[in-house]
């Protein structure tokens, strides 16, 4: 739209805006509630009307007599006809010719985006349409703001997620995606409730910021006088718990991490995190791959996820159905390095330590960004590296990514074969990262050894390095069970479940930057 455009289409809702508070003027003169009256209480939604009623005979609704009271946003005028709008869907009111002229004289003010109150007989149209004959009607809130134009929508990108309350009115996609959020959200917990995982909450407020690898808020605690910082995970928390004998403990929980914007972070975000003493990593991956199969069936009612790839105009050019029925793909990371550079000497990886040279030597040909301080990598990050850069983005189908180095995970346990890897995966889909999970470092010692190397790396300039965490290695002190533990991102699954392209479409209210005035 062109400037010239813009301005013309910002004096015409100025000029209806005035219209729209000119006719709340006059219903305010004589209307005791001021004009948002609060009496009217609606005793149905429209998709339940539709449901049970919707596939009836004319005759048998007629001859049912059914009075109903139903509240919405009024979408659309067509003479006597509003298509009003509740939360679960759409259904019609009609004013039939012995009320039509009360209609006309009393509610000939109400303009599309109105909140109204319609009572009346459960009546089906000519055309097999549901709809409500009014007897009762009432104004409940007048719409001041016109919706966007019905054909042209609103295809404003950052006012959808800005004003995501218009978002939400007019645009059903939306409302359906925040539907599927809600529902994978509740079979996930109902998944391990089942389980006898017991939900819990820990503090979102953290002395010290501890579960991952990432640049944390920082914030102000007046009383105490203290810096304080916003979770960049409840990790540590809940393997106290595991510390204290609860067994098998979750968690939705939001967490915030100050890193830069892109079409999958945001730096406020929700992950689940589970833990279950008595497992292994082995397990958990078992137990993800059972729960995501059963998420997608109850919620999509298919195990094959389709996501697509549209153009500019939003046609369909690709598209691409994710399997989540048959059995997930279990491969180690050197695997998918080898099988995705097929140049590369396995040897070399079969023993990075002794060729460490040369897996630096491999890391540059494939573009990888050097460390701001020299040799503060060891061959596990570079080979960690050198699968994000080459091989990630490949994993098509579900897969979870097994044995990755320690040097990259300060959490999880060593393997007992193999001390370089750790008992620990990364589940991916469509080349996004999903979740992950390990068998839990329960070893008081190396847990206390792996912090001061993470210190070290924090003092050299790494902002995402973790903290040495010291109340955290008391309560491994004191003894934690063999213990399994997963995160999983729940706004990622959503866009996964969705078909949406950024997280900003699965997030109610993103987080954007500010618009100057």
């Amino acid at each position: 739209m062109s400037n010239t455009e813009n301005q013309a289409s910002q004096t015409d809702d100025n000029k209806l805006i005035a219209e729209r508070k000119d006719k709340l003027a006059s219903i305010r003169e004589n209307c005791p509630s001021n004009g948002h009256p609060n009496k009217f209480k609606p005793e149905f939604y429209a998709a339940d009307l539709q449901q049970e009623y919707g596939e009836q005979e004319k005759e048998t609704i007629l001859g049912l007599n059914k009075i109903v009271s139903i509240a919405g946003r009024v979408m659309a005028k067509r003479g006597p006809f509003f298509v009003i709008q509740d939360m679960t869907g759409r259904i019609q009111a009609y004013a039939a010719k012995d009320v039509q002229k009360d209609v006309k004289e009393k509610w000939s003010g109400i303009d599309i985006g109105d909140i109204i109150g319609v009572k009346g007989q459960l009546k089906l149209s000519g055309h097999g349409d549901l709809f409500v004959g009014m007897q009762e009607y009432h104004l409940l809130t007048k719409s001041l703001r016109p919706l966007p134009e019905k054909h042209a929508g609103l295809k404003d990108q950052e006012i959808k997620y800005r004003q995501r309350y218009i978002d939400l009115i007019t645009n059903e996609d939306t409302r359906k995606n925040f539907k599927i959020r809600s529902q994978v959200i509740e079979g996930i917990r109902r998944f391990l409730v089942e389980r006898n995982f017991m939900e819990v909450e820990t503090p979102m407020l953290q002395v010290i910021p501890g579960g991952a690898v990432a640049r944390p808020f920082v914030t102000h605690h007046n009383a105490m006088d203290i810096d304080m910082y916003l979770r960049i995970a409840p990790e540590l928390y809940l393997k106290r718990l595991v510390v204290g004998g609860f067994d098998r403990v979750f968690e939705i929980n939001r967490n915030f991490r100050n890193e830069g914007l892109s079409t999958r972070h945001n730096p406020e975000f929700t992950m689940l995190e589970f833990y279950q003493a008595y497992a292994d990593f082995q397990d958990l991956m078992n137990l993800t791959e059972d729960m995501l199969r059963k998420v997608a069936i109850d919620v999509l009612g298919s195990a094959i996820v389709t996501n697509t790839v549209k153009d500019a105009e939003g046609n369909i050019t690709e598209s691409v159905d994710y399997d989540f029925g048959s059995k997930f793909a279990r491969i180690s990371m050197v695997d998918a390095i080898l099988k995705h550079n097929p140049s590369f000497d396995e040897a070399v990886f079969r023993s990075p330590e002794d060729n460490f040279e040369q897996i630096k030597q491999y890391a540059k040909s494939v573009h990888v960004k050097e460390p701001a301080v020299d040799g503060i990598w060891g061959p596990g990050k570079y080979i960690c590296e050198i699968f994000e850069e080459t091989a990630e983005h490949l994993l098509i189908q579900p897969t979870f990514i097994t044995e990755y180095p320690w040097e990259v995970s300060p959490l999880a346990r060593r393997n007992d074969e193999n001390s370089f890897i750790t008992d620990r995966f990364e589940f991916f889909v469509g080349g996004r990262e999903i979740a992950n999970g390990f068998s839990e470092l329960n070893d008081a010692e190396d847990q206390a050894a792996r912090f001061r190397k993470q210190v070290e790396e924090k003092d050299a300039g790494d902002d995402e390095a973790m903290h040495f965490d010291e109340d955290y290695i008391n309560a491994l002190e004191y003894g934690l069970p063999p213990t399994a533990g997963e995160g999983i991102g729940i706004d990622r699954l959503v866009m996964l479940f969705t078909d949406s392209p950024t997280i900003k479409d699965v997030i109610l209210f993103p987080h954007m930057k500010p618009q100057s005035n």
